[in-house]
């Protein structure tokens, strides 16, 4: 693992949780993909930010924390060996490829790789 990546957080209501993150809490708006059911806002000069996940379009949505990696085919096949059980196949992003799992725990963890 590189480094953190995002944080995603679910919401039931998208602009209630936007006016509350930026208008509150005082945070900036790194994007805003309202049709898409995700808006990320900034924490300070961090490059993870807080991606707000509407639960009307990720149903299944959990709090996650995501790790960047140098490729996620490669990392999913390793930690795979190591008896992860991953939630599916890796997929396609915006910016590269992601899949998530979860710890022994139950938390919802992801790896993401920026290979596009």
């Amino acid at each position: 693992m590189k480094t953190y990546d995002n944080f995603f957080v679910p919401v039931n209501n998208l602009v209630q949780a936007k006016d509350f993150y930026q208008k509150v809490l005082g945070l900036s708006l790194k994007f805003d993909f309202s049709e898409k059911g995700m808006v990320a806002v900034q924490v300070g000069n961090e490059e993870p930010a807080i991606i707000l996940k509407d639960t009307h379009h990720f149903p299944d949505a959990k709090p996650a924390i995501w790790f960047e990696v140098d490729c996620v085919e490669d990392k999913y096949q390793s930690l795979k060996e190591k008896g992860v059980t991953f939630l599916g196949e890796p997929y396609k992003i915006g910016t590269g490829h992601a899949v998530e799992f979860e710890d022994i725990f139950g938390n919802r963890l992801g790896i993401t790789d920026y290979l596009l």
